[in-house]
């Protein structure tokens, strides 16, 4: 699975290893089986309008965007054994709980990758 740096409009870095779900196998494993995020870790899922948290061991944020990166809403804290989902997005992108603190509607996020 590829990974890239999910950026700010102003440069900021959201996440420095966002972990790319485009495949179906990948969208379906999503973060099950993990036990934590890590700091600066995440996973964006495209296309994905909606998440479960059925067994998930620990909270994540949620950013629900447009195809074109641009955040439609963020669910902070979301729990496990809950469901989230916004019209309108088509990207999701899971954050460890707190790391969307600086990220809300509008705001627009571009990916870049990770010099190996």
């Amino acid at each position: 699975m590829k990974s890239a740096k999910l950026l700010a409009e102003d440069g900021t870095v959201v996440c420095a290893r966002c972990r790319l779900a485009v495949s179906p196998l990948a969208r379906m494993k999503g973060l099950l089986g993990r036990a934590s995020l890590e700091p600066g870790e995440g996973m964006l899922f495209r296309p994905g309008g909606s998440i479960h948290m059925f067994f998930m061991r620990f909270s994540i944020d949620a950013v629900f965007c447009t195809r074109e990166l641009e955040v439609i809403d963020v669910v902070r804290g979301l729990r496990p054994w809950r469901v989230a989902s916004r019209r309108g997005a088509k990207v999701v992108i899971e954050l460890a709980d707190g790391a969307a603190a600086g990220v809300g509607p509008g705001d627009r996020l571009t990916l870049a990758t990770i010099d190996a």
